[in-house]
């Protein structure tokens, strides 16, 4: 009989067991099998409890370490950010500030307690940021990146400073807001304030001296143009025609520096008008079939492939690389031939490609020199520029024109056996069949008298002794006057009435600006609508600001080219006028 002690469910099973006449000894082995069972259970559950123990104890070791390291590393990172020279800032997406460290006080002088919460907005002045016109969308989340430069005044002087900022985005990638720095760039702003200085002193230098050379120059051109339409004795004639050129040279080289200098401060702009390509072309062979004579070269121009006549472009840029390039072939080419060549590559809806090719026989330019001849003020070796002269920019502003006009200059070349300079640029192409060209007119000019009374106002004599001598040829009525206030003690007498007035910009008492500013403020309409043009050392292009807002009618550049002051003259004579 078994013992009522166990477990009722037990107790059922014993029972059981029981019933089926199972011995008492075959019950207690199996209930030692159950009873062995259970203690090794325990054991394991105390052995997995003990691990666990040691387990959490490990754990909860390795957390507070975690912790450790994490509070240090905050604390670093606290401190590096506060004592990081620039601001580091983070905003909201309206640009209010939600953390800003320590250089934001020492820069601002406001406390950050005071900053957080408000807009960016609230610490910049409307004209202290340069933003290109972007001031009002400066936080705006469909920006990713946001920069601009602001000046700030702190203690009676500025500090200049640099935003950038970053769209932050959460794990969605929904924007949050904006995390960014500010910088100060002080110094770096003050040099380039001073570089624009610089740029702008050394900008005013040369148009100072531009003029002061030209001034002199143009009396010395003009001079030497008026000896070649006078007689001379025979052995006269080599020595007027190195004054002529010695005087045409150096103002190609001012021409150079000046246009080099513009091309460098982004002054110089491309103009595109229609003109006769044809016409161009002719000028060209006329000019340089002379100098290719003088030197027994022979020179031609070549068309290939129907080059059109009318075309849209900049004529002027265009005659500049040109003769750059042809004058280059005619210095360093002592016998043989030049051509330029002209080739129709292609029409692309109302555009057409034209490729340029100068090809000579001269001295030619080794490979290595070849890398540095577009360089600024470089010329293929020492000795070429002691022999041959001129500055080295020539083809360092033909390469920048072609630039600017989405082109490049190329050579081919081998010493001693010639050169090849090509380019191709696009035009536009007209549909004209014909174009005005003042050019063909000028070349040949018919110097009959002209019916006009002239008013000049011009303070150099030798300029004075040019234009006289001229004036005298053309049987032009003229006075002078010294300054402006003489011009218009001139033009205020009811005795005198001018067709044209040639005003000298730099004169003493009253400059030219001045005094034209006078008249066309005048009561008189007569007087007030008198023609004034310019006539200056200084180039068309520098002084297109000035010649609107004075309203000038014109401008005539010196050293002045007599056919172009005479067919002005001509356009403002009596005949002309009442025709």
């Amino acid at each position: 009989m078994l013992i009522n002690k166990y477990h009722p469910l037990l107790n059922n099973q014993l029972n059981k067991i029981n019933s089926k006449g199972l011995s008492y000894a075959s019950i207690l082995s199996f209930l030692k099998d159950v009873n062995q069972t259970y203690i090794k259970f325990d054991n394991e559950i105390n052995t997995f409890e003990h691990n666990l123990e040691d387990s959490f104890k490990e754990l909860s070791i390795a957390n507070k370490k975690l912790k450790q390291e994490r509070d240090v590393t905050k604390s670093k990172l606290e401190t590096i950010i506060d004592n990081v020279e620039g601001i580091i800032f983070e905003t909201d997406l309206e640009g209010n500030f939600v953390f800003l460290n320590n250089a934001w006080t020492n820069y601002s002088g406001f406390s950050i307690k005071s900053s957080i919460g408000k807009s960016f907005k609230d610490f910049l002045r409307k004209n202290s940021i340069e933003l290109n016109g972007e001031g009002a969308k400066l936080w705006n989340k469909e920006k990713m990146q946001i920069k601009f430069v602001f000046k700030h005044e702190k203690e009676n002087d500025f500090i200049w400073f640099e935003v950038k900022a970053k769209l932050v985005t959460d794990d969605k990638g929904d924007a949050k807001g904006f995390i960014g720095t500010i910088i100060d760039i002080t110094n770096l702003k003050t040099t380039e304030i001073e570089l624009k200085r610089a740029s702008e002193t050394k900008d005013m230098f040369l148009s100072t001296m531009s003029h002061e050379i030209r001034t002199p120059l143009s009396a010395v051109i003009g001079l030497t143009d008026i000896l070649f339409s006078e007689e001379y004795l025979p052995h006269q004639m080599e020595n007027l025609k190195a004054l002529k050129y010695s005087s045409e040279h150096l103002l190609g080289l001012m021409n150079d520096l000046l246009d080099f200098n513009k091309i460098k401060s982004g002054q110089l702009k491309i103009i595109e008008k229609d003109f006769s390509l044809q016409s161009f072309l002719e000028n060209i062979r006329v000019q340089f079939s002379i100098e290719a004579q003088k030197k027994g070269i022979e020179f031609s121009i070549v068309e290939e492939n129907n080059v059109p006549n009318i075309i849209k472009g900049d004529k002027l840029r265009l005659s500049q690389i040109i003769k750059n390039l042809l004058s280059n072939s005619l210095k360093f080419t002592e016998k043989g031939i030049i051509i330029l060549r002209v080739i129709n590559i292609g029409i692309n809806s109302n555009e057409i490609s034209l490729q340029f090719n100068v090809e000579d026989t001269g001295i030619g330019i080794s490979k290595s020199q070849q890398k540095t001849i577009f360089d600024s003020f470089v010329q293929a070796d020492p000795e070429t520029s002691v022999r041959y002269g001129g500055t080295g920019l020539g083809l360092s502003i033909s390469k920048k024109l072609l630039k600017m006009q989405g082109s490049d200059l190329f050579v081919e070349s081998d010493l001693g056996k010639g050169a090849t300079f090509s380019f191709i640029i696009t035009y536009k192409l007209c549909n004209r069949l014909n174009i005005y060209n003042p050019e063909k007119i000028i070349q040949l000019p018919i110097y009959t008298p002209l019916n006009i009374n002239v008013l000049v106002a011009e303070d150099n004599r030798v300029n004075m002794l040019i234009l006289k001598r001229y004036f005298i040829k053309w049987q032009v009525n003229y006075t002078i006057a010294e300054n402006g206030e003489e011009v218009l003690k001139l033009l205020s007498s009811p005795n005198n009435d001018y067709d044209c007035i040639l005003m000298d910009l730099q004169m003493p008492i009253l400059n030219g600006y001045e005094t034209t500013k006078i008249i066309r403020n005048l009561t008189d309409p007569e007087k007030s609508f008198t023609p004034i043009i310019a006539l200056t050392a200084f180039s068309p292009t520098e002084l297109k600001k000035e010649m609107e807002h004075y309203k000038f009618n014109g401008l005539i550049s010196k050293p002045f080219n007599p056919k172009e002051l005479y067919t002005v003259l001509k356009s403002y004579s009596k005949e002309l006028c009442h025709m």
